[in-house]
């Protein structure tokens, strides 16, 4: 089984990659969350991965961390679920967003997915329920809401995932979002 792949980044045509790994180029589909945070074409990158093996194809998922390729893992697991639609879920939002929804038992916002029903969404929160989100400390939920928010208005002030993302993980954890925004646009601005 291939648990990483380590090397430079050929090509990227989301949702699939190309890693060069000595050689040997590589075709990897990731989620959009990991997507937006590759390098430029040309540099390193190191990816966790998943492989799938089927009658018809053989297939390789990438994840930027430890905490999506789990996610994912725990996704498949369910009946109905494919490799697809976890790929999508992660698409559509964050590890740490999926398992505060199923935290909070939110079929709402995993309806906002495109692909997931309310049928789906209710069956996703009935299997993950106590598998994710979990271990969600209480202050995480607010910190989380704090830097979605951030997020958002970094992009509606029209810089691009990848800037918007590099100047959230500069902000303390605890910051607020008007002092986070001020932050992150002062660090952007540099």
């Amino acid at each position: 089984m291939i648990g990483k792949l380590s090397g430079i980044l050929s090509e990227k045509n989301p949702p699939q990659v190309l890693v060069d790994c000595n050689g040997v180029g590589y075709e990897v589909d990731v989620p959009m969350s990991t997507f937006y945070n590759l390098p430029a074409t040309g540099e390193r990158v190191s990816l966790l991965t998943h492989f799938v093996v089927r009658e018809d194809a053989q297939i390789l998922y990438g994840f930027g961390t430890a905490t999506e390729r789990a996610t994912f893992r725990q996704l498949i697991k369910i009946s109905g679920v494919g490799p697809r639609m976890a790929l999508g879920l992660l698409s559509g939002m964050s590890a740490e967003e999926l398992a505060r929804a199923v935290s909070e038992q939110d079929a709402v916002r995993l309806t906002k997915v495109p692909g997931i029903g309310k049928k789906t969404a209710e069956r996703l929160l009935l299997e993950l329920k106590g598998k994710l989100g979990a271990d969600l400390p209480a202050h995480a939920v607010a910190t989380t809401d704090h830097q979605s928010d951030i997020l958002q208005a970094l992009l509606a002030l029209g810089y691009s995932d990848k800037e918007a993302s590099a100047a959230l993980k500069l902000l303390p954890v605890e910051v607020g979002v008007s002092d986070g925004i001020k932050l992150a646009l002062k660090s952007l601005a540099r």
